[in-house]
């Protein structure tokens, strides 16, 4: 059955709804339940949102409307053809009618929902599948970009709405269909349809009357669909107008997460049968609110768990109705799972730097992190610039849920007896699946440091992921059980979590064929994480004296590059087997060390990220005494790109020569939801934290890389900054990408992009290649 809108004229006005302190609308001139808006514009009614106007039964020509009854009538009547040619049935919930601009789109993620807020759905249906969220959007207000193909002069401009920084964003709704199904009279000698009963009112699928009562649907034979009732879900969008989250689980009502424009608050909403919304929480931060995966999320008997930036322990944690329940220190990333007793989640856990009393056997003999333990295994060596304590006479297998032990350096938040041994690994570098109860205990799913992820359901647990043993992905299938014999087991799973049945899961993929060699460590006053990479034994430069160094990092907001996973250093080691020392430090502003270490760039990414790298060059004499700081290049791609422009322009007697790839060189030109997050709304803020102005300074070696395709980055970026360098008279080398975007996705042009670059980066360095 079809239901078409016709937003043209029905109209897609931002109209705000305002909410009473009980949750209920307050609007002027709303449309009763059983009446029908006009859509001349001139009533209030007709001013209305096309989401208000058309989420009743009303039955007017500019969009019909197929109610559950006229569809009853008309599948009986064969006039409805609803199946296709391999014989399946299909039905049209709702659609968008005329809309010559193709700006709006139903049952899809926004532009930057998908790429920033880690929302790619446009739909939700609800767990019995009587119900439908679905997201509609209208671009229109975002500007028009336009992408070309140079290359093809007989090719038009393709145009696209890109929500650009300090700009209008797409307006965003969210509807709610109850759908109606029902069996033919002819097999039921009947009428065949039923109605929606919330307990004592209904939803009439005769005279299309909607109730405002939560209810369940009963007496429908399911063999058909003959339509449904839609309502507008409303909430303030002048206040609120991210819609980050959607979550529908079984036995609740729907919760939504939205989110004011700077991202320093949000309101946690309940969506009633009727389309309203009650608020459950709300939060806020001066800088702002982080995104975490899988919240928020009702446990099963009802409970509302939320993620909380906690700024006083500086800890990023959950909440359950309101109260913290994490511990402090351990660090949220993503929740897998809400059951009643426990969430599943990933964590890391955050080195806090402390002093340590220097008459406790094993500390270290300052506050500082003194010497290095190397810790051998398949891969080589893992080296640490600390201490790696373990006592010998402590049985890793002794306890359970255990979090008495503490960490002996003073450094760590305690760690189970699991992780005993290796607890300085289980750090901000390991992604681990714990379980966590509601009083805060802690139950390592995964036994070894790396970057885990894992699925569960029932009493089955899918784990996968990557770490520094093994060269290609993992991944295992368990049952809850006894644990194997009671004895510790060399597989990815603790005994402490209770899976006793495990069974890997066989990958087939390629695998590099080669061992980073990698070194872990902490540098500069910031401690930062970082891995170096020298070359192979089978390197012609394995033992060189003295190496340039090549300063290898992404540097921005939101992401890590130094893990425990030997894919994250693939390309690194390649770098290093051309003869370079590659360098990777995750400085201020990336995740994984708590929100006020996150925070340190808001407003100030420009001098924040490049202050980190040179301190990590300043540190390196000190632990890499092969390193030649003499020359000293950078390379980096999106924020890695822009951070490698701005080194050779603002530290040039630090940084000799760069390579940037698809650099955001103008902040200006990014999307709303990732800047404005770390930027604000200021236009000054922007032009500080600009790299253009500064194209008059550049005397190093420079190569910009950009492809004319790039949707993301747009290549306007480097364009602009060559173009502020050719007036400065200052030369450099552009590389532009036909048909190429925001990531190289032809293998042969991603082969040549590094040889080109190291090619580049020997002339630059006086390399005898």
């Amino acid at each position: 059955m079809v239901d078409i809108a016709d937003w043209d004229d029905a109209g897609f006005a931002d109209t705000a709804v305002k909410q009473d302190d009980d949750g209920t609308d307050s609007r002027a001139g709303d449309v009763a339940d059983d009446s029908v808006a006009e859509a001349d514009g001139g009533s209030s009614a007709g001013e209305q949102s096309a989401g208000d106007a058309i989420a009743r039964h009303s039955h007017r020509s500019v969009h019909p409307h197929t109610c559950a009854a006229e569809a009853h009538e008309a599948y009986e009547a064969g006039d409805v053809n609803d199946t296709n040619a391999s014989g399946d049935r299909f039905s049209t919930v709702w659609s968008v009618g005329n809309d010559p601009g193709g700006t709006l789109k139903i049952g899809l993620a926004e532009f930057v929902a998908g790429e920033e807020m880690d929302r790619y759905d446009g739909f939700w249906w609800a767990p019995d599948s009587r119900g439908l969220l679905f997201e509609m959007y209208d671009s229109s207000p975002e500007p028009i970009w336009y992408i070309s193909d140079p290359a093809d002069p007989s090719k038009p401009a393709t145009g696209r709405r890109y929500a650009r920084a300090l700009t209008k964003n797409a307006i965003v709704r969210l509807m709610l269909a109850h759908l109606e199904f029902g069996e033919s009279s002819k097999a039921m000698g009947g009428d065949g349809y039923g109605a929606y009963d919330d307990g004592g009112n209904s939803y009439d699928t005769e005279g299309g009357s909607a109730s405002e009562q939560t209810g369940s649907y009963s007496g429908i034979g399911a063999t058909h669909y003959i339509g449904c009732d839609v309502q507008n879900v409303s909430w303030d969008r002048e206040t609120h107008e991210y819609m980050a989250a959607v979550s529908w689980m079984a036995g609740h009502e729907p919760l939504v997460l939205v989110q004011n424009r700077r991202q320093t608050r949000d309101q946690v909403l309940e969506v009633q049968p009727d389309g309203r919304t009650k608020v459950l929480e709300e939060h806020a931060n001066d800088q702002w609110i982080d995104l975490v995966l899988g919240t928020p999320a009702f446990t099963p008997d009802g409970r509302l768990v939320c993620a909380l930036n906690d700024m006083d322990t500086d800890t990023n944690r959950l909440t359950v109705d309101g109260k913290p329940f994490t511990p402090a220190d351990w660090q949220i990333r993503t929740v897998l799972d809400v059951g009643d007793e426990n969430v599943l989640a990933v964590v890391q856990r955050t080195p806090h730097e402390v002093a340590v009393d220097e008459n406790v056997s094993g500390s270290p003999t300052e506050a500082g992190l003194a010497g290095s333990v190397a810790v051998t295994d398949a891969i080589g060596t893992v080296a640490e610039s600390e201490p790696l304590s373990k006592s010998n006479n402590v049985d890793s297998c002794i306890s359970r849920n255990a979090m008495e032990i503490p960490s002996e350096r003073g450094s760590l938040p305690a760690v189970p007896a699991a992780w005993l041994g290796d607890e300085a690994l289980h750090d901000a570098r390991s992604y681990d699946v714990v379980t966590i109860d509601f009083d805060g205990n802690i139950t390592p799913v995964t036994a070894h440091p790396g970057v885990w992820s894992a699925s569960r359901a029932g009493d089955g647990i899918v784990v996968s992921g990557r770490d520094m043993t093994h060269p290609g992905s993992l991944m295992m299938h368990a049952l809850m059980g006894d644990s194997v014999d009671d004895k510790c087991v060399d597989n990815a799973l603790t005994n402490d979590s209770r899976y006793g049945t495990q069974a890997a899961i066989a990958s087939y993929a390629e695998t590099p064929g080669f061992t980073p060699n990698v070194e872990f460590m902490r540098l500069g006053e910031h401690r930062m994480f970082t891995a170096i990479i020298r070359p192979s034994a089978s390197s012609r430069f394995a033992g060189a004296t003295k190496l340039p160094v090549l300063l290898k990092p992404y540097g921005g907001p939101g992401a890590q590059q130094v893990v425990f996973s030997q894919a994250a250093y693939t390309e690194s080691q390649w770098w290093a087997d051309q003869g370079f020392i590659v360098v990777t430090a995750d400085g201020r502003g990336t995740t994984g060390r708590g929100p006020k270490w996150d925070r340190e760039i808001f407003e100030r990414m420009k001098d924040v990220s490049l202050a980190d790298q040179v301190e990590a060059v300043h540190a390196l004499p000190d632990v890499a005494p092969d390193a030649d700081l003499d020359r000293v290049a950078i390379i980096g791609w999106s924020y890695g790109g822009y951070l490698s422009a701005l080194a050779v322009l603002d530290a040039p007697d630090i940084i000799h020569a760069a390579c940037a790839g698809a650099p955001p060189t103008d902040w200006a030109l990014y999307d709303t939801h990732y800047t404005e997050r770390y930027l604000g709304l200021d236009p000054a803020v922007y032009e500080r934290n600009s790299i253009i102005a500064d194209a008059p300074k550049l005397a190093r070696p420079l190569m910009l890389i950009h492809g004319f395709a790039d949707d993301n980055v747009t290549i306007a970026n480097s364009l602009r900054l060559s173009q502020a360098l050719m007036e400065a008279g200052r030369p450099h080398t552009y590389l532009p990408l036909t048909g190429i975007t925001h990531m190289t996705n032809d293998p042969k042009v991603a082969e040549n992009l590094l040889t080109l670059q190291r090619d580049f980066l020997y002339d630059a360095l006086g390399i005898n290649s």
